[in-house]
């Protein structure tokens, strides 16, 4: 790795930080602040929520570098989280439950919510943050008041809100190595008693990617992001707001490539063989045998563009007999990339994908208190459009193009309530119902272009014979429907304030769909059906010492019905994927979370996840056709065991400074990447550690330093074998370590 100018002066300037800090008096330190959420879309006190839920504030984003969802995993137990494409289309799985696919037209387990508004798409889930006020991660299918493709969880992404205050803001300027630079900024304005704005807005500008292509003799992965929010509160009085938030994106950046292995053995070793990479090449005779995990012999340039821009409505009332949220959502989102899947030379197989995704939802809700009742009801609408368009480059190895389409429509409607019962003093029963009516409509499929006159793609799977013109390789014209109920049950038992005992089953539903990807026959987009996860879940919540110790633990089983994951079938003589069902998979499992004030000024906090996970038998392509897959394999990027840790120190020095030290670790047990379990599939086992050194003002200055993967270590983050000879890895982003500058404003 390059040692800049830039990374000596951060070092010199983090060891000044704490020459300056040295011998000096700690801050007093209260008990641990109490947490609100909105996790079950009302205020309340997280030690009150019988569920397990991980809240991140602003702050602790801000400080820990939370920038994007790939972050998350570092934060937060029995989260994982891969890039199918080095930079690019993350997957969040928790508790084992993930997404096994790269659709655009397909929707994560994890529900991903922005401002109270569903992600209709998986193309849609890679992006920065900014200018927030939390992060929710719920675990556990959020079948009832969520609903939509919630099985394994559900994120809450929440803006940084205006406020009626009085005016404030900040600025931000970061300087790290390979040339990176970030600015951020958010104002407060408060006009007057009924009325705010809140303007934010963040560039991250890279010039130095991490991948190093020989053949085009230039780095891959340059950044250059603008983001843009504009918000206004209305509140005319305490029983009436409204909140109206406009937000812009534009990206006109780079992904990286995966690192190239070969399949197909010179001698008689098994491949690949990473250790001695030499006898494991493509048809082609190629292979990589160089140690540098971001170098390769890449033929593209890589490009990654994004144009979206989004409106969100919300009106809160207060009308007597109960309170009404209506929450309205319209998303426009373009994406376009290149990805060079053969991570080769030659032209074997590289892809131009582009998407457009536009969305549009609106909920209503009604909550209030009844007697012994505090309950919700309320509706949910949504319609959306995913288009995708993304030729295929076969020149080397099949002598022809193709080209992906597909027009995907979904319309989802759905009722749902939840009410909590106070049976007892200390007692609460919650039970919640939603009914879900959901239509897609999909036209789709592959074409083989043969703009060279002879076609081996289309001869190898028997869709034509020798000569000029197109064939239609797959196509269908095709509608789903799907009507389900998910539901919740739960007991709450509150012996003391601080402590919470609880129990609950709850399912979850995901909808069915259809595979987007190149396909050279119709059976493989054949709708693969809706998945169910049924959760049985214990555990407890307790603050104790004077609420200096805050520590939270679940116990969970899942019974998880038609799993959706990707296997292979047979065309001729070529081996594809095909996306669809596992009858049967179980995972049990323990979160535990904790947060020690044990002297003035430092805080810890971990996280521990353990996870059993199992999958039934399966059917799948093989070398003399199908296979069944016996009972017995893991879920795909479910990792046995997960820990996060952070320690922070803060004290005083020099007059109205504080001074802090932050350090971090995060460790992932091995995990499959596939649910074949292929060997070279997996990940290793790793460790993460990251850190930062602050000053701080009471005037609001802050200068910073601080480091991402300190130990610059390479993990395997997704790998793939695509069939006809080569294969690549994507590792995790390098060391990463800059300098921060921050001014606040009252």
């Amino acid at each position: 790795m390059r040692i800049t100018r830039l990374g000596r002066a951060a070092a010199f300037s983090g060891a000044s930080l704490l020459a300056l800090a040295a011998a000096a008096p700690a801050l007093a330190q209260t008990a641990i602040e109490e947490v609100v959420v909105t996790a079950q879309k009302r205020e309340q006190r997280l030690i009150d929520v019988g569920a397990s839920v991980a809240s991140l504030d602003g702050e602790a984003l801000r400080t820990a570098r939370v920038a994007a969802p790939t972050d998350l995993a570092t934060q937060v137990p029995n989260v994982d989280v891969k890039e199918n494409i080095p930079g690019a289309q993350a997957i969040v799985t928790v508790r084992g439950v993930g997404l096994n696919d790269f659709s655009s037209t397909n929707n994560s387990t994890v529900g991903l919510y922005v401002d109270e508004v569903f992600l209709a798409s998986f193309a849609q889930m890679d992006f920065n943050f900014f200018d927030l006020d939390r992060i929710e991660v719920l675990k556990g299918p959020q079948g009832t008041l969520y609903g939509r493709n919630s099985t394994a969880g559900a994120i809450n992404i929440l803006s940084a809100a205006p406020s009626l205050s009085g005016n404030g803001g900040y600025v931000t300027a970061t300087a790290a190595n390979y040339d990176r630079f970030e600015a951020e900024g958010a104002a407060n304005i408060a006009a007057n008693d009924t009325l705010a704005f809140r303007l934010s807005g963040k560039a991250v500008n890279q010039s130095e990617g991490y991948w190093r292509s020989r053949v085009t003799k230039r780095d891959l992965g340059e950044q250059d992001i603008l983001l843009g929010r504009a918000q206004m509160l209305w509140k005319p009085d305490e029983r009436f707001q409204v909140r109206l938030k406009f937000e812009a994106e534009r990206n006109r950046s780079e992904i990286g490539v995966g690192k190239f292995f070969g399949t197909i053995s010179t001698n008689a070793g098994a491949c690949p063989d990473f250790a001695n990479p030499a006898h494991c090449v493509n048809s082609h005779g190629y292979t990589d045998v160089t140690s540098d995990k971001f170098e390769g012999d890449w033929n593209h340039a890589s490009p990654y563009r994004v144009s979206q821009w989004n409106g969100t409505g919300r009106i809160d009332a207060d009308l007597g007999f109960a309170k009404l949220a209506a929450v309205t959502g319209y998303i426009n989102f373009k994406r376009s990339f290149y990805i060079d899947a053969d991570a080769g030379p030659t032209i074997d197989a590289e892809f131009n994908q582009n998407d457009k995704v536009e969305q549009f939802s609106q909920e209503l809700r009604l909550s209030g208190e009844a007697g012994p009742a505090t309950w919700i009801v309320g509706g949910y609408y949504s319609w959306d459009q995913v288009k995708t368009f993304a030729p295929g480059y076969f020149d080397a190895i099949f002598n022809t193009n193709v080209l992906i389409t597909a027009d995907q429509e979904t319309k989802s409607r759905a009722l749902f309530g939840q009410v909590d019962w106070k049976i007892a003093e200390r007692l609460t029963l919650t039970t919640g119902v939603r009914y879900t009516d959901e239509d897609r409509d999909y036209v789709g499929g592959t074409r083989d272009l043969n703009p060279f006159g002879l076609s081996f793609l289309c001869l190898a799977v028997g869709a034509c014979a020798p000569g000029p013109g197109q064939t239609q390789l797959s196509f269908t014209d095709a509608s789903i429907s799907d009507k389900n109920w998910s539901w919740r049950a739960g007991l709450n038992f509150k012996p003391s304030d601080d402590t919470l005992l609880y129990a609950a089953v709850a399912r979850g539903v995901k909808s069915g769909g259809f595979f987007n990807g190149i396909t050279t026959s119709s059976f493989a987009l054949a709708p693969y059906k809706p998945e169910t996860l049924t959760d049985y879940e214990a555990g407890f919540k307790a603050r104790l010492f004077d609420r200096s110790l805050s520590i939270e633990a679940s116990a969970f089983w899942y019974d998880y019905k038609d799993l959706q994951t990707q296997t292979f079938t047979n065309v001729g003589a070529v081996s594809l994927i095909k996306l669809g069902n596992v009858d049967k998979a179980t995972v049990k499992g323990i979160d535990v979370q904790a947060v020690w004030l044990p002297v003035d000024g430092l805080t810890l906090s971990a996280g521990l996840g353990l996870l059993d996970t199992e999958l039934g038998s399966f059917r799948t392509a093989g070398a003399t056709g199908v296979v069944v897959v016996p009972k017995g394999n893991k879920l795909p990027n479910a990792p046995d065991a997960t820990l996060n840790l952070q320690a922070r120190y803060e004290w005083a020095v020099m007059g109205d400074w504080t001074a802090a030290l932050q350090g971090g670790a995060h460790y992932s047990d091995k995990v499959f990447k596939e649910a074949l379990n292929t060997s070279y599939l997996s990940a290793d086992d790793y460790w993460l550690f990251d850190a930062r050194a602050s000053l701080t003002s009471a005037s609001g200055w802050e200068v910073a330093v601080w480091a991402k993967n300190l130990g610059d270590k390479a993990y395997v983050a997704q790998v793939t074998d695509n069939g006809i000879g080569m294969g690549y890895r994507v590792f995790n982003a390098p060391r990463t370590y800059g300098v921060t500058l921050t001014k606040r404003f009252d």
